[in-house]
């Protein structure tokens, strides 16, 4: 060993055992948290429920006329036998409650609630999620945003097959529609990783967040944690911050079936796609210590991973160490991916994730710098 080590000088020695210390870090977060995604608990191993708990599905919606008259109708039509859905119209000006209307003679279950704008008073999607709520007649409470839209009629019995009663929170998997252009493909694979992170946690007892294009709740939960009241202030974290705050090892739930999914329009072009990023990081400095640890570790071995291979690439007695080590991460991150991608029905993503996986944690962290300093709250709509 005392010859091995002779034969590299002080740097690269240093350079070496930074490389051996995360990498090894890499691979456990591969192969301990996020290859739970792909090889998930088969259903003989969990407890799903014969009984079919009724549910409150509930939207927020302001000036989403098209997305409403698109979407709703699959939302109403779900092959489910006991179910309300409610959607709060806040402050629309557009046709939207002419639309609502219009659905609601059609659709019995659909219940409409209208707040009115207020130019001496602004308020975010909390105020109009707990008027939903509020409003809500059952315990369980499906959430999903006026733009999504279930893959198909079986979404709410999917969901709904984790109601147990030792369950109070249920994680769904909420991706974006596949179109033409790179965009598209960065704003899904960056979809796709936050849920490979927030999924796999879950599975494996650290739940910490969720996202509100699929998430599942009870009523009482919310209610007894005072709703958003600890993070009113802040413009988002109607879905992220609460899950952080109430779930626990015991009460959270993940369903990654394929009739569960809910797919969004994603954002048409990169400004809009950023200014939607900034919005969501604006919670994120509210999580548990805990969580921003985990999620911190694995961005900066991340980071420090690829300096150390740059650095050993460039170097007469080391590059070899440093392209065995890059094949080693990437062989390992590949089968993953593959696995969650496939699990997750993401195609023609695998092809980009090298690239993506060097782009997205700089792209987050200049971000998540600027808004440090410029804390502007940014609308929710």
């Amino acid at each position: 060993m005392d010859y091995l080590l002779s034969y590299f000088s002080g740097f690269e020695q240093v350079v070496l055992g930074v490389l051996v210390l995360v990498l090894f870090i890499q691979l456990f977060y591969y192969l301990y948290f996020f290859r739970r995604v792909g090889w998930p608990a088969t259903s003989k191993n969990k407890n799903y429920i014969e009984k079919k708990e009724p549910v409150s599905i509930i939207i927020c919606a302001r000036n989403e006329s098209e997305n409403l008259t698109n979407n709703l109708p699959l939302i109403l039509e779900q092959d489910y036998p006991s179910f309300e859905v409610i959607v709060v119209n806040d402050c629309s000006d557009d046709e939207s409650q002419d639309i609502l209307e219009k659905f609601g003679e059609k659709y019995p279950k659909l219940k409409i609630t209208q707040i009115k704008k207020d130019e001496k008073f602004t308020h975010g999607k909390k105020l109009a999620l707990t008027i939903g709520i509020k409003a809500a007649k059952n315990e369980w409470l499906l959430l999903t945003d006026a733009d999504c839209t279930p893959v198909n009629n079986k979404w709410l019995s999917s969901m709904q097959r984790n109601f147990t009663e030792k369950n109070e929170i249920v994680l769904g998997y909420g991706g974006y529609k596949a179109e033409k252009g790179l965009l598209n493909k960065f704003i899904r694979f960056d979809t796709f990783f936050i849920a490979l992170q927030y999924l796999s946690f879950a599975i494996a007892k650290v739940p910490y967040m969720g996202v509100g294009r699929n998430l599942a709740y009870r009523k009482s939960l919310f209610l007894k944690n005072k709703g958003f009241a600890s993070h009113s202030h802040i413009i988002s974290g109607d879905d992220d911050i609460f899950v952080n705050e109430v779930a626990n090892v015991k009460n959270t739930a993940v369903e990654l079936s394929k009739d569960s999914f809910t797919l969004s329009i994603p954002k048409k072009t990169f400004n809009q796609w950023i200014f939607q990023k900034r919005r969501h990081f604006v919670s994120s400095y509210k999580y548990k210590f805990s969580h921003k640890a985990l999620l911190g570790t694995e961005i900066f071995s991340r980071l420090t991973f690829y300096i150390s291979v740059i650095f050993l690439l460039c170097l007469p007695h080391t590059w070899i160490i440093g392209l065995s080590a890059l094949f080693l991460r990437l062989l390992v991150q590949l089968i993953v991916f593959n696995k969650a991608l496939k699990r997750l029905n993401e195609k023609k993503l695998l092809g980009l994730s090298f690239a993506f996986d060097i782009f997205i944690p700089l792209l987050n962290i200049f971000l998540y710098t600027v808004n440090i300093f410029n804390s502007k709250q940014h609308k929710w709509k």
